[in-house]
C-alpha cells in the first residue's frame, strides 16, 4: 500500500492523505505540473521546487522518440538526465496516441504509429511500454490504454474498453517481472467512454487487478462539465477507497474542485503554463489577459498576495509590457504564476478538508472565481 488516508471530509468525499514513491511523499490532493519533454515549458526545475510541487509529469511518447530511450538510459534514468530530484510520473503516451487518429492502427496486441516528428513507424506494446518507462525509473507509470472519444458508439468502446483491460493486465505482469531491480508503481487507467455500464464494469475490472493505485481515464476529451461530473462520480463509486486516485488532463479550478471533492488525490494539466504563455493568468477572480490595454498604467500585482516573482517583483502594466513586445520573460513570469497559484490553491483545499470545510470553501472560491 502506497496511500495513506489523513483525513476525510464531513461532508464530502474530499479527503487529504500522502502517497509514498521512491522520490519522497507526495501530499495529496495535488497538481503535478506537467513537463512533457522532460522539462516544465519556460521554468528552471529549481524553481518548480521552489514552489514546494513534489511530482511532475513525463510523457513516454515524446520521451520515446525524442531524445530516444537509449540516450535517457545511459544517464541512468529521467531524473538524472533533467535534473530533477522528485518524483516524476510518466503517461504512457495513448492520449498522444488516440490524438494521431489517421496514423495509428490499434490491434489487441498493441499499437502502430507514425511518429509525428518523421514520420517513422513505430509499434508499441503494453508490455514495451512498461519496459520503456522502467528505463525513464518513473516514480509512477501507466499503462497503455485506448483513449477514446466522446461521441464514440457503444459497439466501438466496448471493444476499445476491452483492449484497454487487457493491455492492463499484460502491462502488470510485466511490471511485476521487474519487481526486483524497479521501484516505481503501476497505475491501471478505468475506461469506458460515456456509458454507465462500460465505466462501471472497466472500473471493477481495474479495481480486480489491484494495481498501487488506478487512474481514470476518458475524462475532460470535450464532453460537457456537467457529464464530466456526472461520470466522474458514478466512476468513483466503484473504486477502492485505499488507493490513490488520479484524473488525467484537468488543471482549471473548477475541474479541480469536483474532482477533490469525488475523492480524487491527484491530477495534471497543461492548461496552467500554455495559457501563461499566451498571457493568461490564474487570479481569485478568474483568468485575466496580460495584453489587455486595462492593464497598461496598472501598478498593483496580479493577484494580491501571491508569492511568485511576478507579483512580488513586478506590475500587470510591465507585465503587459513584457507580452505586447514578445519578451520571453513574460512566458516565464506568467507560467511561475499559474503553478504557484495552482500550488497555493491545492494547500487551501488541504486545509479545508482537514477542517472540514471544503464544501463551503468550494462555493466560496468558484462564487468568486466564476463571476462574471
Amino acid at each position: 500500500m502506497i496511500y495513506t488516508l489523513n483525513h476525510k471530509d464531513a461532508h464530502s468525499k474530499a479527503r487529504t492523505g500522502s502517497i509514498r514513491l521512491p522520490h519522497g511523499v507526495v501530499q495529496t490532493p495535488a497538481f503535478m505540473p506537467v513537463g512533457t519533454n522532460g522539462t516544465v515549458k519556460a521554468l528552471h526545475h529549481q524553481t518548480i521546487e521552489e514552489m514546494g510541487y513534489s511530482m511532475i509529469l513525463g510523457n513516454t511518447y515524446h520521451l520515446y522518440l525524442r531524445p530516444g530511450i537509449e540516450v535517457i538510459k545511459a544517464y541512468g534514468g529521467l531524473h538524472q538526465f533533467s535534473s530533477w530530484d522528485h518524483n516524476i510520473l510518466t503517461d504512457s503516451g495513448g492520449f498522444q496516441i488516440f490524438s494521431l487518429a489517421t496514423f495509428r492502427k490499434i490491434r489487441e496486441e498493441g499499437v502502430t504509429f507514425r511518429s509525428h516528428i518523421d514520420g517513422s513507424s513505430h509499434h508499441l506494446t503494453p508490455e514495451k511500454v512498461v519496459e520503456i518507462q522502467r528505463y525513464l525509473n518513473s516514480d509512477i507509470q501507466m499503462c497503455l490504454d485506448v483513449c477514446t472519444p466522446p461521441d464514440l458508439p457503444k459497439k466501438e468502446a466496448l471493444k476499445a474498453m476491452r483492449i484497454t483491460h487487457d493491455w492492463a493486465r499484460r502491462a502488470k505482469s510485466a511490471w511485476e517481472s521487474y519487481s526486483d531491480t524497479y521501484e516505481g508503481k503501476l497505475f491501471g487507467i478505468v475506461q469506458g467512454n460515456f456509458y454507465e455500464d462500460l465505466r462501471k464494469e472497466s472500473a471493477e475490472y481495474i479495481a480486480s487487478l489491484d494495481f498501487p493505485g488506478i487512474a481514470i481515464g476518458g475524462l475532460s476529451v470535450g464532453e460537457p462539465f456537467n457529464t464530466y461530473a456526472e461520470f466522474l462520480a458514478m466512476t468513483v463509486e466503484s473504486l477502492p477507497s485505499d488507493k490513490p486516485l488520479y484524473v488525467m488532463g484537468i488543471g482549471t479550478p473548477s475541474y479541480i474542485f469536483e474532482a477533490v471533492e469525488n475523492g480524487i488525490d491527484i491530477f495534471d494539466c497543461v492548461f496552467a503554463t500554455r495559457t501563461a504563455r499566451n498571457g493568461s493568468v490564474f487570479t481569485d477572480h478568474g483568468l485575466i489577459n496580460m495584453k489587455k490595454v486595462i492593464n497598461e498604467f496598472d501598478q498593483g500585482p496580479i493577484q494580491e498576495g501571491c508569492t511568485c516573482r511576478a507579483c512580488t517583483t513586478y506590475s500587470k502594466g510591465y507585465m503587459r509590457h513584457l507580452f505586447k513586445t514578445n519578451e520571453i520573460l513574460g512566458a516565464m513570469l506568467a507560467s511561475e504564476h499559474n503553478l504557484t497559484y495552482l500550488h497555493n490553491l491545492m494547500h487551501n483545499i488541504r486545509m479545508s478538508i482537514e477542517a472540514d470545510r471544503f464544501t463551503e470553501y468550494k462555493r466560496e472560491y468558484l462564487s468568486a472565481y466564476e463571476r462574471k
